[in-house]
């Protein structure tokens, strides 16, 4: 059989089989961009270097022209005249399309989409997220009642599509937990608890929520978010992996979220605070966002490959931040299956092209900013230290000009021998050491030098320690920019200027194209994915998944979304809102979706089992920092001290050190910095802290916009071995004792109330009873070992606490701690 009557024959199975029906209108989007996305771009998509056959199917003026062999792959209104239809059911492994080599056959399905959308004229259309944001009426829905805003229009209209109803709303010791975790990160105390579920004013739901908006602790929850974003990190990375100081930069995100900043000031001043007129000392902090990229001094490095490895990152970083886009795929060539061209991309290099920094050690540009809280009192210091300063200088100056006389005049008589001996030379044959020794002699006699050489000293003490050096983004003198050939900065292709991708809308006319205003078109409102990339990541942190679940992914490669328009209408809100985060938060957990329990039937878990459909409230493990955290607080040790340098909790040592480096060991911080929260641990590249990397927190190497959940035993062994986890359980024990009452029973419904925010039932009062007779029975036998259980490694108890029944409850609360729903938002 001839390979042309094989493809004939493949062709009438398919389109003479039956009859064609166009009952159902196909979309582009929907579905077929994913189809030639994901089978087909790759060959025939918009990199012009990787293309074959001279045939372009992402664009319709050049599917329908067909390609090299002059066959039109698409022909409007007539699969059977298509090549691209005959090319995927072809046999012959010379003609199927794609090849098989690729593991990419069309399926069926597929076939038959492929087949529908010629037949009704192949219309394609820009890729939804390319288009701006449309702002949808909300939905009619036949059960109103429920509807407490926008966002549940939008979600019901979707259940009753898909004819399920969603769930009941959760019970008030649940809301009250979900809320303060989702907001601070920290469960809610016994207190907080007990007055939210006594509540009953008609707003009592809305007061809980500004109540934990308001508090400090939401930047601190928010922040650690973002520093994942910024890939912030206290090491430059590499292989030795210097010390950086950059803290001040987590500050201020941590400042500046509790300010509720507007997202759009928020991210311009991250971007370009520097370039804005007059900046502050703050804004020139917050562009510390792009000084976190990675920097390698070794010995033998090139500077200007790291520099430009940095100048990468920024734009891919940029990228993934603001507009959700794989824009790194341009680095090398043409975007395979995105409208983004290799010349485009580094237009975009050339915006980030003229800062000053070059890949040095002390990783300068930088400047001496206000600690948190010091703000006021440093300008006075350092007025005061500059006054001091110039009058110790003028000092200096007079006993410097009369030091000839005084030489003359001095005699050897009182002196020490060294002295003694260089006076006894000649001036032209003494050192600089000699001659400032007797320097030193001069003006140590004069009581007014010292005087003045005392204050200045104390006052530069004072502005130290109200100040860090910290490295900040600036602009240097232009740099000529070429594409790189394969992404390699030493092969120099065509010069570019600086530019902004064709396919979005363009600049303001007149402007010129920098850093800042390449921030102020991302936050113009106009953009078309900036507010619908944020809105998806704050969804995605209050109910486990994003609107778009590949959050990291707005383009042909990524998940459409489960309900565009209530993606849309959360982005044209976000800016009514004028990019008010803590109101666009507001929104979504006030909304009756995130109001319903997450306990659910088989039914429902079968039909929605990812949440997809919102079919019920969200369930899903807390992230690394808040499993610390919550453990922390629970036990009465969590230090509330906010801001300033990274602090080191305790964390396995093995005498182990960085390739040309120092040690990775540390010592552990001693006092309350030992307590304090995750987002303040040192983040040191090459040696995370093992117990947060364990609970999928990133080395911060570069930028992570979505956090993969994972369950796996070495979580287990953390939580139950981990000396934070240990010292939590101890801690919680004494406060149980402490705060029980008097019986066991007692004990028990306190330490349930305290560890998950609702009353134990009464199987686990009796299951927890039992667990304690049996403990302490065992721990009876062995006062050595209790003592040690109820100790090691928090230190001594209370004078007034048995030691059997401190280790009895650390048991128990360790039990508690590591309870799948101690582990969970549910």
């Amino acid at each position: 059989m001839t390979r042309l009557s094989s493809i004939a024959i493949c062709a009438a199975l398919l389109w003479g089989s039956s009859a064609f029906s166009q009952e159902s209108s196909i979309d582009f989007n929907r579905d077929i961009r994913p189809i030639l996305s994901g089978k087909c771009f790759q060959c025939h998509g918009p990199d012009e270097g990787a293309l074959k056959g001279k045939l372009r199917l992402d664009r319709r003026e050049d599917a329908i022209k067909g390609g090299k062999s002059g066959e039109l792959a698409i022909v409007a209104g007539k699969p059977e005249a298509s090549q691209i239809l005959r090319r995927v059911v072809a046999t012959d492994s010379n003609e199927v399309m794609p090849p098989p080599k690729t593991g990419k056959a069309v399926t069926e399905k597929e076939r038959e989409l492929l087949k529908k959308w010629i037949a009704q004229g192949a219309k394609y259309s820009l890729h939804w997220s390319y288009n701006p944001p449309v702002r949808a009426a909300v939905p009619a829905v036949k059960t109103p009642a429920w509807v407490v805003n926008p966002i549940d229009g939008f979600i019901l209209a979707r259940l009753e599509k898909e004819k399920l109803a969603p769930t009941k709303v959760a019970d008030r010791h649940t809301l009250a937990r979900r809320l303060s975790i989702d907001i601070t990160g920290l469960p809610p105390s016994i207190e907080e608890l007990k007055a939210f579920v006594a509540d009953t004013r008609p707003d009592a739901y809305e007061r809980y929520v500004d109540a934990l908006l308001a508090r400090p602790t939401y930047g601190e929850r928010w922040g650690a978010i973002w520093l994942d974003l910024a890939r912030y990190a206290d090491s430059q990375g590499f292989a030795n992996d210097p010390d950086r100081t950059i803290w001040r930069y987590r500050d201020w995100v941590i400042q500046s979220l509790n300010a509720n900043m507007p997202f759009d000031q928020f991210s311009i001043e991250q971007l370009a605070g520097d370039m804005l007129p007059k900046p502050t000392p703050e804004q020139s902090i917050a562009t510390g966002f792009h000084r976190n990229t990675l920097t390698n001094t070794e010995g033998g490095t090139n500077p200007e490959e790291w520099r430009s490895a940095a100048i990468v990152d920024r734009v891919n970083t940029t990228a993934q931040v603001w507009m959700g886009s794989t824009f790194a795929c341009a680095q090398c060539h043409s975007h395979k299956y995105d409208p983004f061209s290799h010349k485009e991309y580094y237009q975009i290099y050339a915006i980030f092209n003229n800062s000053e920094d070059n890949n040095s050690g002390n990783d300068s540009p930088t400047i001496n900013a206000p600690v948190v809280g010091y703000e006021a009192k440093l300008a006075d210091a350092q007025k005061l230290f500059a006054e001091a300063d110039a009058k110790f200088k003028a000092r200096t100056a007079d006993l410097d000009k009369a030091y000839p006389e005084w030489e003359k005049a001095l005699k050897p008589e009182g002196l020490s021998k060294e002295l003694a001996a260089v006076l006894a030379k000649p001036a032209t044959t003494r050192n600089d050491k000699e001659k400032q020794s007797l320097r030193d002699r001069q003006r140590g006699l004069d009581t007014a030098w010292t005087a003045a050489k005392t204050e200045a000293d104390r006052l530069a003490g004072q502005v130290k320690a109200m100040s860090v050096v910290t490295p900040v983004m600036k602009e240097g003198k232009p740099r000529e920019t070429t594409i790189h050939l394969r992404g390699d900065y030493k092969e120099k292709g065509e010069k570019v200027t600086v530019g902004l991708p064709a396919i979005f809308p363009p600049a303001p006319k007149g402007a010129a194209i920098d850093r800042l205003t390449m921030a102020r078109w991302l936050m113009s409102g106009d953009h078309p994915l900036t507010a619908r990339v944020s809105v998806n990541r704050l969804w995605e942190e209050l109910f486990g998944i994003g609107l778009v679940e590949t959050s990291e992914e707005f383009g042909s490669q990524g998940e459409q979304p489960s309900h565009p328009e209530l993606l849309d209408w959360l982005a044209t809100e976000y800016v009514r809102l004028k990019w008010d985060t803590k109101a666009m938060i507001r929104v979504m957990v006030t909304s009756a979706a995130y109001r319903q329990s997450s306990l659910t039937d088989e039914e429902i878990l079968k039909r929605d089992p990812y949440n997809r459909l919102v079919s019920r409230g969200p369930r899903f493990r807390l992230t690394a920092e808040m499993v610390r955290d919550q453990s922390l607080a629970i036990a009465g040790l969590l230090s509330p001290k906010m801001y300033g340098p990274p602090v080191q909790p305790p964390k396995p040592n093995f005498g182990l050190s960085a390739a040309f480096g120092g040690t990775t060991d540390w010592t552990a911080s001693a006092g309350e910095d030992r307590y304090r929260r995750a987002v303040y641990i040192r983040q040191r590249r090459n040696a995370p802290y093992p117990s947060m990397t364990t609970f999928d927190a990133p080395e911060r190497t570069f930028c992570n916009v979505r956090r993969i959940r994972t369950n796996t035993p070495l979580q287990a062994l953390v939580t139950l071995n981990d000396p934070c986890f240990v010292e939590a359980a101890q801690g919680f024990a004494r406060r149980i004792l402490k705060d029980g009452g008097a019986t066991t029973a007692s004990k028990v419904e306190y330490a349930i109330l305290l560890a998950l925010s609702r009353p134990a039932s009464p199987a686990e009062v009796q299951r927890l009873t039992a667990l304690v007779d049996k403990t302490r029975a065992e721990y009876q036998k062995d006062p050595a070992k209790a003592t040690k259980m109820a100790t090691d490694p928090l230190g001594p108890l209370p004078k007034e606490s048995n030691p059997v029944d401190a280790a009895t409850w650390t048991v128990v609360a360790n039990v508690i701690l590591n309870l799948d729903e101690a582990l969970a938002k549910k």
